[in-house]
């Protein structure tokens, strides 16, 4: 893998763990000189990844939509960073750019665009390994949920299968790495 998207809030949550998985994020790419694809953000948890990753010397491309520039205060420093017209637009850069999605702890924003590149890989859209970071059991309730729609017959075995989880990033990435090999 080349470079891995990674989806997380734009806020730091309520305590620092949050910020120091974000971190471990950043650095466990760097280690493994992985890229860093993110929302362009220069807040929360999106900016310490990136700031982690830009302080390695890492490679770091944003891709933010023009109206969210000044709100979410977009990050000049970056290797590249991608404005674009809309989130749809977004989206599609950032699977265009990425050879694996991750997720961290976040909100709304977070769950809709790991969502989206899991509906997309079982569409057949895009065919690349999706992980959640589930440390200390943050996406535990999601888990349990989707789980819940395998049961009531929403979503197949397969598909269930389609969503990595590891609690440390360095499981998290030799997941979607065998995954990633697999699929190419």
């Amino acid at each position: 893998m080349k470079r891995v998207c990674v989806f997380c809030g734009s806020s730091n949550g309520t305590t620092p763990r949050y910020q120091e998985l974000a971190k471990a994020m950043g650095e466990e790419l760097l280690r493994r000189n992985v890229g860093l694809v993110y929302g362009a953000g220069n807040i929360g948890l999106m900016s310490v990844i990136a700031e982690t990753v830009l302080d390695g010397q890492g490679e770091v491309q944003g891709v933010i939509p023009e109206f969210m520039v000044e709100k979410e205060l977009a990050r000049q420093d970056l290797t590249k960073l991608h404005i674009v017209g809309s989130m749809h637009e977004r989206k599609a850069l950032m699977a265009d750019l990425s050879d694996a999605f991750i997720a961290l702890p976040g909100g709304y924003g977070t769950l809709e665009e790991f969502c989206e590149m899991i509906t997309w890989h079982q569409l057949r859209i895009q065919q690349k390994p999706c992980g959640l970071l589930n440390a200390d059991g943050f996406f535990d309730a999601l888990l349990l949920f989707v789980d819940h729609q395998v049961e009531e017959g929403f979503v197949t075995q397969e598909n269930r299968r389609l969503i990595h989880t590891a609690d440390n990033p360095a499981d998290l990435l030799d997941l979607l790495d065998q995954a990633y090999c697999q699929e190419a």
